[in-house]
């Protein structure tokens, strides 16, 4: 098992594969995760948003994870998202995601239903209690409806095992607040691809990366160079992403990840409908600015 200080770097949030008819394709999930660890990512990560985990069945959950995990034979760390809607089922699947040998587990927050600070607390609180390996709190407020507060953070930050948060909110202040209320041994990662090199420089610990699905090797670039001090050059690798970022507009983030993968050679299949964009005229867009950005580049 990883420790708490192997969480950091660059940690591709990598996509289900999934064939024609929308089954998990779990030889695809191995394919990827082999061609993640060859690029020279810092962890893999599987049923997060990227790997549609809030679409997936429970036994198609584990099913990934399984291949993931037995794929990386120990190599890097693996992420695995176990966030449902109750409590109760997030603790299962997170102790079940342990059995099958997760390093880390992310835990988004509760969605649909609202849920107050304390309620979040408590969950969060029950969920870390219930394994042994370090958890990642999950924040995504687009996505669940709720955030979670910086003075929420900073109790949880308290529970031994819970190591640190994934921050997708955008928000950049937030971020720096969560950085500097919480003990130095807290562990912040952004779960947004453009300001990966601006939290490592505010002191954080790395991101996890959608973006890394398409280009892991430049996206590791943004963390390597900060590292030797390059900051110019880590600036430069951080910038080029903008023009793909730029697509998401195009349709559901999710699914302009899964068609330029397609797009790129990558056989990953469609996302699980409704959530699949592939019209023609966004499918020539996205054509476009591969070929003019990206051509060759991983």
């Amino acid at each position: 098992m990883k420790t708490r200080e192997d969480i950091k770097g660059i940690i591709c949030a990598m996509v289900t594969p999934m064939h024609a008819d929308e089954s998990v394709d779990l030889k695809g999930v191995r394919r990827q995760t082999r061609r993640q660890i060859e690029a020279g990512v810092h962890g893999v990560f599987c049923l997060g948003t990227n790997g549609e985990g809030y679409i997936l069945s429970h036994k198609e959950k584990l099913e990934v994870a399984q291949a993931m995990i037995d794929e990386n034979a120990g190599r890097l760390p693996v992420y695995v998202g176990t966030g449902c809607v109750s409590t109760r089922e997030t603790a299962e699947l997170s102790r079940e995601a342990e059995r099958l040998g997760a390093d880390v587990l992310s835990v988004v927050c509760p969605y649909f239903a609202a849920a107050s600070q304390d309620e979040l607390y408590a969950h969060f609180a029950e969920v870390a209690e219930s394994v042994s390996i370090p958890v990642l709190l999950y924040n995504i407020p687009m996505r669940t409806g709720v955030n979670l507060a910086v003075d929420t953070v900073k109790c949880l930050a308290q529970i031994p095992n819970i190591a640190g948060i994934k921050d997708s909110s955008g928000n950049f202040d937030q971020i720096l607040q969560y950085i500097e209320k919480t003990p130095g041994d807290f562990i912040v990662l952004s779960g947004n691809d453009s300001l990966a090199l601006w939290t490592l420089q505010a002191g954080g610990k790395g991101a996890i990366c959608g973006i890394a699905n398409l280009f892991p090797k430049r996206m590791v670039s943004i963390y390597e160079r900060f590292l030797l001090g390059d900051f110019e050059g880590a600036k430069q690798a951080s910038d080029s992403i903008r023009a793909i970022r730029d697509c998401f507009k195009l349709g559901n983030p999710n699914s302009i990840v899964k068609l330029a993968l397609n797009l790129l050679g990558q056989d990953v299949g469609p996302c699980r409908r409704p959530f699949w964009t592939d019209s023609e005229a966004v499918r020539e867009k996205l054509k476009a600015v591969l070929d003019s950005c990206y051509k060759g580049a991983e």
